[in-house]
């Protein structure tokens, strides 16, 4: 070996190795923490961490070794570079592929090494970390009492302490023995109390100290019927409690090695032919069972060498001929009870056939594996080497940051290819090859490159003018966005109308169909309706969503995004028909009432924040991914008509924003579980009904004030008076506004107090209200002293 093959050779070793420990000690870190709710209070010895840090980083080595070889390969070239020496040794003529030449060598030797690792170290780390992983698991948590409560983390007993010391002097100790299972029969009461755990941690001793025993026979026998209460004091008293399971104990034997990822290559392909035989068997095994079943009356059918003219089978004198028509019944019934159970038999076997494939796949993958890793190493060192020389940078900088993410990019082809491979989508070779096959190519383009000298990363700015010239040729050919919007009522023409004034495409609109609706039943258009067919837009007005020409003509308009705003539940076929999907606008902050009615019963509730939410839509109600929030405060004295045009206006803006955001590609959907706050009560929305707006004087003041404001203006809560008159009829009357005014001491709730002139007082539970707006049944809102110059005599009536 020339003196120049040591010196690159001696540049790279070392880096590679340092590099290598230091992936190896970050993955280790990332593995411990996975487990470490495992780990953690069991009592575990430093010997068996370190076993469980070792056998973790065998089994993450086909991570790090490819890592290192990308990482190192490229400082130590980038760092050549950087420093002029390449330059130097260029000029003396020794070209790029000759210095590349004993890297070449050093990357085939840790190509083959992981190999190895992956064949014989690899399986063996597996199976014992999933052993002891297992072993750890079955390790009982250490033993914490917590003060006031009653522990019953020792099995056969209940402790309870008050107070612990300093010194581990335990006071207001209670011990109940349930060893006997006969109950809380058994007590021990002391003062103070210790407690030690042996060595072994096979049991605990537990010091009592100036207590009383207490046990009862709690048994009644046929002729005495007395219990037997025995007390028994002490100064000190020790209770030895045998324990299970407290301390660590490793198992003999490894029990995973039947797993894929415990096998070398031997025993896979000894697996894989085994399961291989298995399914080629399969059809014939069950074609003989099914055709020697006795529920197959004419068995014989089935043999090619009965076939004749001779043997007719189906016209015998008594085939299909019965007696009675319950003899024809019973014959028919049988028949199908053996045709269902001939399917069933079939289903079971196409059942073990899937299985067995799936197995297959899982060891060919494994097969696989083994040499797609070493070649990883090989195609990510042709990637590092050549890119190093290229962007002339070496150390922890840029080098690091483009190492990571070639890295990241094998990283997610190799797991795309092998979830892919293990669906059975595609085969275990491309799966598992995949990643060589996307790689390999940009490895060569790169070395290529490096040895031509090419300045491809040299020159930063050609690099920013490629980049522009690369988004000027995406937006040449971009198209505006093609949007649907879907909404019926007065809340959902304001998103609309931003989307329209911010130049976005609004290629048709989806509403209901209209009704007939006033004493002269005319026809009612939506209001979204009446703004689209006013500026121009297609309108569709299905009956059912799921009526085929109207799905044929929603496909139609080639949308890219529907928006959904208060329309009804949408069925999978049409909120997945464009490719960027549906999303909705809520009127409530998510997953907070979710349901027809957000608006009203935020304001029935008493909320002080509501909001509005846009999600994209899924199966379920109101449960899609969270694009957006915006909250809105709700006022003492605002009504649901006052939230309504509030969150009108929120939400049209919030909308807008989302649009642009699905435009830019930098949504990012989080789960409504995630706005949960620790024990907070999730509250649903549900469609108002007539008991809804039935006000119950017998609740209290708040409670009724909330409900007025929350069905204000509509559809109004309601109430009924009744005069004191005999035959007397109700009359029902809908609250608009109220406020909340003085008890009124000895009035049941529901009696109407009034001057005759200037307000109305009627009592609740716990206090009154004044009415300020309200409106008799056939006649107009109006307020409360306009309402007292037509109406004599109110205080003579009482709610009902």
């Amino acid at each position: 070996m020339k003196k120049f093959d040591r010196f690159i050779l001696k540049s790279f070793i070392g880096p590679f190795i340092a590099i290598l420990c230091v992936a190896v000690f970050v993955l280790v870190m990332q593995f411990i923490w996975v487990y470490v709710d495992e780990l953690v209070g069991k009592g575990l010895g430093f010997g068996v961490i370190l076993e469980f840090m070792m056998w973790g980083g065998c089994t993450i080595l086909y991570l790090a070794i490819p890592l290192a070889t990308l990482l190192s390969s490229m400082m130590v070239v980038g760092q050549m570079a950087e420093n002029k020496e390449l330059m130097a040794i260029k000029a003396s003529g020794v070209s790029f592929g000759r210095v590349m030449l004993p890297l070449v060598g050093a990357a085939l030797v840790i190509s083959i090494l992981a190999f190895f690792s992956g064949n014989n170290l690899a399986p063996k780390a597996f199976n014992e970390i999933m052993t002891l992983r297992q072993d750890i698991k079955s390790t009982k948590s250490e033993i914490k009492i917590p003060l006031g409560v009653f522990y019953d983390g020792i099995e056969g007993y209940v402790l309870r302490i008050n107070e612990k010391k300093d010194n581990g002097t335990m006071t207001g100790v209670m011990v109940y023995d349930h060893t006997g299972n006969a109950g809380n029969t058994t007590l021990s009461i002391a003062d103070s109390a210790t407690i030690k755990m042996s060595s072994d941690k096979s049991y605990l001793i537990f010091s009592l100290f100036n207590g009383s025993n207490y046990q009862e026979t709690n048994k009644i026998q046929y002729r005495d019927t007395n219990l037997r209460l025995e007390r028994i004091n002490f100064r000190k008293q020790e209770l030895v409690i045998k324990l299970n399971n407290y301390s660590f104990e490793k198992s003999d034997s490894v029990r995973y090695g039947e797993d894929s990822r415990s096998m070398g290559i031997n025993q896979l392909k000894q697996e894989s032919d085994t399961l291989l035989r298995r399914i080629e068997l399969a059809h014939p095994d069950a074609f003989k069972a099914l055709s020697s079943d006795k529920l197959l009356r004419k068995a014989n059918q089935l043999d090619t060498a009965m076939r004749s003219k001779s043997a007719n089978w189906f016209h015998e004198d008594e085939f299909l001929h019965w007696r009675s028509s319950n003899d024809a019944k019973e014959a028919y019934s049988a028949a199908v009870r053996a045709a269902n159970l001939y399917c069933t038999e079939i289903t079971i076997n196409c059942g073990r056939i899937d299985q067995s494939n799936f197995f297959l796949r899982l060891m060919k993958i494994g097969l696989f594996k083994k040499f797609a890793q070493a070649l990883a190493c090989l195609i990510l060192f042709f990637i590092g080497a050549p890119l190093g020389a290229l962007i002339k940078k070496g150390g922890l900088g840029v080098s690091a940051i483009v190492s990571v993410l070639f890295f990241m990019l094998y990283w997610v082809v190799d797991i795309s290819g092998t979830k892919l491979a293990n669906n059975g989508t595609i085969t275990p070779a491309l799966g598992i090859f995949i990643s060589a096959l996307v790689l390999g190519p940009i490895g060569w383009f790169l070395t290529k490159k490096a040895i031509e000298d090419s300045d491809i990363f040299s020159n930063m700015d050609s690099f920013k003018i490629m980049v522009r010239k690369l988004w000027s040729k995406i937006f040449r050919f971009f198209k505006p966005m093609r949007i649907v919007y879907m909404g019926t009522p007065e809340f959902a023409v304001a998103p609309l109308v931003r989307l329209i004034a911010h130049g976005y495409k609004i290629v048709g609109v989806v509403t209901v169909a209209d009704k007939p609706s006033g004493r002269g039943l005319k026809m009612n258009e939506s209001p979204v309706k009446q703004y689209a067919v006013a500026h121009g837009i297609p309108v569709l007005q299905p009956v059912k969503l799921k009526d085929p020409d109207f799905l044929k003509q929603l496909s139609a308009w080639k949308a890219d995004l529907f928006v959904v705003v208060a329309f009804r539940m949408l069925p999978e076929e049409v909120w997945k028909m464009p490719h960027l999907g549906t999303f909705n606008l809520h009127a409530a902050l998510l997953p907070q009432y979710r349901g027809a009615a957000p608006i009203n019963w935020a304001v029935i509730n008493g909320e002080k924040i509501t909001g509005v939410t846009t999600f994209m839509i899924d199966h379920n109600i109101d449960t899609g991914g969270i694009i957006f929030r915006q909250e809105c405060r709700i006022d003492p004295e605002d009504n649901a008509g006052d939230i309504h045009d509030k969150l009108m206006t929120a939400g049209s803006a919030l909308v807008v924003q989302t649009v642009q955001s699905i435009l830019e590609g930098t949504v990012e959907l989080r789960t409504q579980r995630s706005f949960i706050q620790g024990s907070e009560v999730l509250k649903s929305a549900p469609k108002l009904t007539r008991e809804t707006c039935r006000i119950n004087w017998n609740s209290n003041t708040v409670t009724v004030h909330n409900l007025i404001r929350g069905l204000s203006p509509y559809p109004a809560a309601f109430t009924e008076i009744i005069s004191g008159e005999e035959g007397a009829s109700p009359i029902q009357m809908k609250i608009f506004r109220t406020e909340i005014g003085e008890p009124c001491d000895g009035c049941t709730p529901g009696t109407i107090l009034s001057d005759g002139k200037t307000g109305i007082k009627i009592v609740t539970a716990n206090g009154s209200l004044s009415v300020l707006e309200l409106q008799l049944q056939g006649k107009k809102r109006m307020g409360v002293e306009e309402f007292l110059r037509g109406f004599r005599g109110i205080e003579r009536y009482k709610c009902i």
